[in-house]
């Protein structure tokens, strides 16, 4: 893993607070703009943002959860992102076992972290995993935006690089990341909707358009020409709205 870039000269645990620059907050802000990415695009700049911006930090990582609906469910990683590679094979292989520090902080939603890998007990092969990419101390924080949580990983190659301060810059940018994300898929949910309203709207259209020219060509009514029209569609096996469009479209019923 690449050495840190945000890291200041000294003894880790006095590398200054994070600064939120103009720059920055532009960058932070431009993060909850609907449409413009994807899960996965949206993660990777939040974990880019969090390796540029936060001191001490040599890299990141970013998960989006399913989140259970029972108690004897599991969460569920439905997308992930790294600002390095290593770190992603990493995060990959906790994810599929299964268990590890990003499924405690998932399950008790609270911030978890170490400020000495190499001394941690806790997860013995997650923290191995991380040692082999020379990872030293790590800090992972979720936020929740239903129906979205996220979990954001902040990584360090020195004991205590991620000490105070730098927790209010991670929750930040976890919380605008579950913000964009949420937004994203109501933003979708609603344009299917909108977009099977319109289909609905244009398919009773054409039905209506085909219901007045049997009702001039049998010398019948609206409902007399609907039950006709629902007849033929039943016996041929057609949808309504195709039978219609064949009526309109001047193919008749054949």
């Amino acid at each position: 893993m690449p050495p840190t870039t945000g890291s200041a000269a000294g003894p880790p645990d006095t590398a200054p607070d994070a600064v939120l620059t103009d720059r920055l907050a532009v960058e932070i802000a431009r993060l909850g703009i609907v449409g413009e990415s994807s899960d996965v695009g949206t993660l990777h700049r939040v974990t880019d943002l969090a390796h540029r911006a936060v001191p001490g930090c040599a890299g990141a990582s970013g998960v989006r959860w399913a989140l259970p609906h029972g108690p004897d469910e599991r969460p569920e990683p439905l997308a992930s992102a790294a600002s390095h590679p290593d770190l992603a094979a990493a995060v990959d292989r906790q994810l599929a076992r299964g268990r590890g520090p990003l499924f405690d902080v998932v399950a008790e939603r609270r911030p978890v972290g170490a400020d000495d890998v190499l001394a941690e007990a806790r997860w013995p092969e997650a923290m191995a995993d991380l040692l082999r990419v020379g990872v030293r101390c790590f800090s992972t924080t979720p936020h929740r935006m239903a129906p979205v949580l996220v979990t954001l990983t902040l990584f360090g190659v020195r004991p205590k690089a991620l000490g105070s301060g730098r927790g209010g810059l991670a929750a930040l940018l976890a919380a605008q990341g579950s913000a964009a994300l949420s937004n994203s898929q109501q933003y979708g949910d609603v344009h299917r909707t909108a977009v099977q309203l319109q289909e609905a709207v244009e398919s009773r259209a054409v039905v209506d358009q085909a219901k007045g020219i049997l009702m001039h060509a049998l010398g019948c009514d609206a409902d007399e020409a609907f039950i006709e029209m629902r007849r033929i569609s039943q016996n041929r096996r057609v949808k309504l709205t195709a039978l219609a469009q064949r009526i309109v479209g001047d193919q008749g019923l054949r």
